[in-house]
């Protein structure tokens, strides 16, 4: 199903993937440099609601316009509080999350928007080659339960390279910012996204 949201930074759409007998939300939202159709965000929609959990897809209204380049972060937050009415109108615990620029507004608006936890996918810790510009306050000023599913070779930020807080954190081997996999790895392509699918639905379970 899918729901048009009016926002103060424009028009945005949930499209919902709804589970039988729901006891969470998850709303998810894309980067800065694609949509919802990203491979982790699509394998999470389909996997999830088997486990009881909903999943929105959120697009930013950036991206429902047609926009090419996202905005500034302080409108990706407006456009984020826009839609989380919707979001809670469920009457369930939601849980907020989102790939790249998408796990960075996730976290800046939790415990503001009253987050029952935050999906950082590919948290951008910092821009490629540029590690001193690190965005680790973000992450560790979320406020809320916190899992960080990061690309082992991540240019955006390794696991090795996050610093210690207190979030959770799963490795997904060989993967790059966006979860592909080379062929010659250790691990198919299909595995990478079954250790994303399988470990937040372990997390979401844990959460209460």
């Amino acid at each position: 199903m899918i729901e048009i949201v009016e926002t103060d930074a424009g028009t945005a759409r949930i499209t919902w993937h709804r589970a039988r007998d729901a006891g969470l939300v998850l709303a998810v939202s894309h980067g800065a440099g694609g949509g919802v159709e990203a491979r982790d965000l699509q394998a999470l929609a389909h996997a999830l609601p088997a486990h009881g959990v909903t999943v929105a897809l959120v697009e930013q209204p950036w991206r429902v316009a047609g926009k090419k380049v996202a905005p500034a972060p302080k409108t990706l937050d407006a456009g984020w509080r826009g839609i989380w009415p919707a979001l809670a109108g469920m009457e369930l615990p939601v849980v907020s999350g989102g790939r790249s620029a998408g796990a960075r507004v996730a976290c800046r608006t939790a415990a503001e928007l009253g987050a029952h936890a935050v999906l950082a996918l590919s948290f951008p810790l910092h821009p490629p080659g540029k590690p001193e510009k690190s965005r680790a306050e973000e992450l560790l000023g979320a406020g809320v339960p916190t899992l960080v599913v990061q690309g082992g070779n991540d240019p955006f930020g390794k696991p090795g390279e996050f610093p210690k807080g207190s979030y959770e954190l799963v490795e997904v081997a060989y993967g790059d910012h966006g979860f592909a996999v080379p062929k010659r790895a250790g691990i198919t392509q299909e595995r990478a996204l079954e250790i994303i699918t399988e470990s937040v639905a372990e997390w979401l379970a844990s959460l209460g």
